[in-house]
């Protein structure tokens, strides 16, 4: 046990848990991720979930919001007002900026939850300067589906499945 989060050190004992956690959202119907909070702030929102990572420069369409990396599952789909739940940034320094861009044309997602913490990814929550959660006790990836109802609280580092999506 290292900083209040359980090690898991094979596969079978990591779908154990995410299988525990689903069962635990099913007697629930919530369940609160606990990681560190970056920009401050507090949202509720639906759910976009990319399974990749997402590059900012030649990956995005700032005016639109759009995924437009032609190679990414998400590819053609607006994350503009949703909670995006990514496993990080990927690219050049540029990856900032183009989110940057996102927030001043409107079309921002209204909170970021990643899972791995690079100076990229932690520049582009703040000039974004939406309410971001990353290094959570779970695998938000993994743990949150397209479509969910959550709540991102930056200030408490939560983030909270609120009722699940179709998705």
């Amino acid at each position: 046990m290292e900083r209040g989060i359980e090690m898991i050190s094979s596969e079978q004992e990591a779908a154990e848990s995410l299988a525990g956690t689903k069962a635990a959202l099913a007697s629930t119907d919530q369940i609160v991720l606990r990681g560190r909070g970056i920009v401050p702030g507090k949202i509720r929102g639906e759910a976009l979930v990319s399974p990749e990572t997402i590059s900012g420069w030649g990956g995005i369409d700032p005016a639109t919001g759009t995924i437009i990396e032609r190679r990414h599952s998400l590819c053609g789909v607006s994350f503009a007002d949703k909670v995006l739940v990514f496993p990080g940034a990927k690219g050049s320094s540029g990856w900032s900026g183009f989110f940057q861009s996102t927030r001043l044309l409107g079309t921002a997602p209204a909170a970021m939850v990643f899972t791995k913490m690079t100076t990229k990814a932690v520049l582009g929550a703040v000039v974004t300067r939406v309410p971001t959660v990353s290094e959570l006790d779970q695998d938000p990836v993994q743990v949150i589906r397209t479509g969910d109802f959550v709540e991102v609280d930056a200030d408490t580092g939560t983030v909270t499945i609120l009722q699940r999506g179709n998705g």
